[in-house]
């Protein structure tokens, strides 16, 4: 009777014999482009062990995983389908919940929130181009368009700076990256000047980090398995590079393409997938100076598209992307370097890991 009583306070957000609400967690959510769905998993704070909990169906394959500044709602890009969908998230249970399903416009390879979570920004690898659109007050977000913007072919990813200032879209195949001004009130992008940074022969920007700090932006070099440092003028929202660093170990020789990039919650590391070494390469970052170095790579699963730290720095979780296992690590506090403490078989085709963790 007791254990019956237990499960369903629990199952009703109520902490055992109290009327107090059970504590949030942390979640992870993945998406399995093979399978059509997202998987949940509960993250064990303490360990970093992931739970299954369940899976949500969806009617195409999901690319890039989107959250919101408060943490309310997920947004996915579901490519196959060519849709936007956005769901509610239960902070006691993980769960998600439908709120709406609407025409793309395209296929979007990355979406992103603007920082004061009223708009989704979206980049758009095959159609080249990026758009805009409102998000409403419940999280569901309107059909309408605001703005399309027509840049480049390849572009692959999509960032305002932390002041909601900028926003920056790399492109690998024309090598450059677009620079934008962000209007938060009018909700319009414009081009900057100039509106487009070409970077060194060879690299291919994909992906992009943005310090705590906004003095630094990280790019990882899809071509040039590389990662380029730039600083950020706060007056005119335009970058100048200072540093390239290999993702890669000397002795390597084989063929290499980077695609995810993160910085850790305190800043201090930087981290970076190679696809082709099949490992996540791993810098220390000097805070005052944003350069780089390298501390090593760590052995992944094959293909890791895409990987996340949790909100506490204290885990790494990396997706192979072709055999469907994820990594999980611990980051080691004193210097960064990753230790793989598990590996779990989570479905086909994982090309997304977002963790969220509640208060």
């Amino acid at each position: 009777m007791r254990v019956l009583l237990q499960c369903c306070l629990m199952m009703m957000g109520v902490c055992m014999f109290s009327d107090v609400p059970c504590e949030a967690g942390s979640y992870a959510y993945i998406s399995l482009g093979g399978e059509k769905k997202i998987a949940i998993y509960q993250l064990n704070e303490e360990t970093g062990a992931l739970t299954h909990l369940e899976d949500v169906s969806l009617e195409g394959a999901p690319g890039c995983l989107e959250v919101d500044p408060q943490k309310k709602y997920l947004f996915a890009s579901v490519r196959s389908a060519s849709k936007f969908m956005s769901f509610s998230i239960d902070p006691q249970t993980g769960k998600l919940k439908l709120i709406s399903s609407i025409p793309a416009g395209g296929n979007a390879a990355y979406i992103a929130t603007d920082k004061s979570g009223g708009y989704l920004f979206s980049a758009y690898y095959g159609e080249g181009k990026v758009a805009v659109h409102r998000l409403g007050k419940q999280g569901e977000i309107l059909e309408e368009i605001l703005q399309t913007i027509p840049t480049a072919k390849n572009a692959h990813a999509i960032l305002p700076d932390q002041n909601n200032h900028f926003v920056f879209v790399p492109h690998t195949g024309p090598n450059a990256i677009y620079q934008f001004l962000w209007d938060e009130k009018q909700g319009v992008l414009k081009a900057n000047t100039p509106p487009r940074l070409s970077a060194a022969t060879g690299l291919e920007p994909r992906h992009l980090a943005v310090s705590q700090d906004n003095r630094f932006l990280y790019f990882d070099n899809e071509k040039g398995s590389s990662v380029t440092a730039y600083k950020l003028n706060p007056e005119t929202g335009t970058l100048s590079a200072f540093q390239t660093v290999s993702t890669l170990p000397d002795e390597f020789k084989g063929n290499n393409t980077c695609a995810d990039i993160e910085l850790s919650p305190s800043g201090d590391y930087l981290y970076a997938s190679n696809r082709g070494h099949n490992s996540i390469a791993c810098f220390a970052v000097d805070q005052q100076t944003g350069r780089l170095k390298s501390i090593g790579q760590a052995a992944t699963e094959d293909t890791p598209r895409s990987f996340n730290i949790d909100p506490t720095g204290r885990f790494l979780y990396a997706a192979g992307q072709k055999n469907g296992k994820l990594a999980a690590y611990k980051i080691s506090p004193e210097d960064g370097t990753l230790e793989r403490f598990a590996t779990y078989e989570v479905g086909k085709s994982p090309s997304w890991v977002e963790i969220v963790k509640f208060p």
